[in-house]
């Protein structure tokens, strides 16, 4: 049977959204990140430095197809109107061909450390290095988006050994193995089956089972909040309810979510005067900045520190209890 091949191209923020939408149909295919060919192209209406990446995958051409293929661009047309993804194009081809993920096959470096590679890279750390090895999955956290870059730089600066830490939103498991291997226990919960199967991998994969617990559930009332990322209505997971437990939580999700789980935040952390707790909150750009900022100083959160890429943020605050 022939199949559609289906292409976009895409700016570096809209990879792991576009992964994140497909995870939400029946389609589940990998995406192939291509690094965009600026050789005899134009794009009218944007320029040519704005596109990073052509994301290239597959349908069977079946009689659904014609269905599949509508529901997919109506999907991605967010992304088409603010300008982060071209049209979805199609083409009939005899099979499916089998693309490297090129624009990921190479180490990627962020931060001092961490090196982020595929699982059969042919790769040997050097001194400091930190290699976390990670299969391609459609959940969120390629380390490609800035809010990941960005919390992977933040996480070098704030974990230490022995810490207690929860990745709320775990994704694809990137930031629970970059945790774990800076030397702490790490509680990963995401409220998205396919996020809880990649992030499960990603541990298994990076040899820290031992300090990792993942587990689909939420914090507090998040889980009355539906899908984290916006999509459709998931049904309601476990609740972790917040006993001031953890010495680290890093939170990367979109900024309203943040918004409604500032008091979960605060009663889940622990901290004395002589040692503080973390709050890294990433996931929103600048507009949602002051707003994030001030409801965590009237919840009792200083800011201590900050990140950012473009119109991106990643924020750190520490929070002070008295014994």
């Amino acid at each position: 049977m022939s199949c559609l091949e289906l292409s976009i191209d895409a700016t570096h923020e809209a990879v792991d959204w576009v992964r994140t939408l497909l995870s939400s149909t029946d389609y589940t295919s990998d995406v192939a990140v291509i690094p965009y060919d600026r050789s005899g192209r134009s794009n009218p209406g944007q320029e040519l430095s704005e596109w990073a990446f052509t994301l290239r995958f597959y349908l069977p051409h079946d009689r659904q197809a014609r269905s599949r293929l509508d529901s997919i661009a109506q999907l991605l047309s967010p992304l088409q109107r603010t300008g982060m993804v071209t049209a979805l194009q199609a083409i009939e081809v005899l099979e499916h061909h089998v693309i490297a993920d090129s624009a990921t096959a190479s180490p990627h470096r962020i931060g001092q450390a961490f090196v982020i590679l595929t699982p059969d890279a042919n790769y040997e750390p050097g001194t400091g290095e930190i290699p976390i090895r990670l299969e391609q999955s459609l959940s969120f956290g390629s380390g490609l988006h800035p809010v990941t870059i960005l919390s992977l730089r933040l996480l070098e600066r704030y974990v230490r050994p022995a810490m207690h830490t929860l990745d709320l939103g775990c994704g694809s498991g990137i930031l629970t193995v970059a945790i774990a291997k800076l030397g702490a226990t790490v509680l990963a919960l995401d409220n998205d089956a396919i996020a809880i199967q990649a992030t499960q991998d990603a541990v298994s994969r990076n040899y820290v089972d031992a300090q990792v617990t993942v587990t689909k559930a939420s914090l507090g009332h998040g889980s009355t909040m539906g899908h984290w990322m916006g999509l459709e209505t998931i049904d309601q997971v476990p609740t972790i309810e917040p006993s001031a437990s953890f010495d680290l939580i890093v939170a990367n999700l979109l900024g309203r979510i943040h918004l409604s789980l500032i008091q979960d935040y605060r009663a889940a952390l622990r901290s004395t005067d002589h040692q503080p707790s973390f709050l890294i909150t990433s996931g929103f750009t600048t507009e949602y900045e002051p707003e994030i900022d001030q409801s965590l100083t009237e919840a009792g959160f200083e800011a201590i520190d900050s990140d950012r890429i473009d119109d991106w943020v990643a924020l750190v605050h520490q929070l002070k209890r008295h014994d």
